[in-house]
């Protein structure tokens, strides 16, 4: 695989990891945003909606390096 394929693969892989980090804290933000008689809770915001967004990307990216390695290592014992 070429380099820019693979560039272009991290790329996608950290965007599409960052979509499901916000999909994951989107299911659920409503009743943790407003909670019982108390006021906006603003650390869903600003704690973790950023979290959420960093981690997603970070294990997509890290499962990508992983397996990035794994079919480098079987092109590599073909030849």
């Amino acid at each position: 695989m070429g380099q820019r394929m693979q560039a272009a693969g991290g790329c996608l892989i950290a965007v599409v990891g960052a979509g499901a980090g916000l999909a994951v804290w989107a299911a659920n933000s409503r009743g943790r945003f407003q909670r019982f008689e108390r006021g906006p809770d603003w650390s869903v915001l600003y704690a973790e909606l950023p979290l959420m967004v960093l981690g997603g990307t970070a294990a997509a990216l890290g499962l990508w390096a992983l397996g990035s390695r794994a079919v480098g290592r079987r092109v590599r014992a073909r030849r």
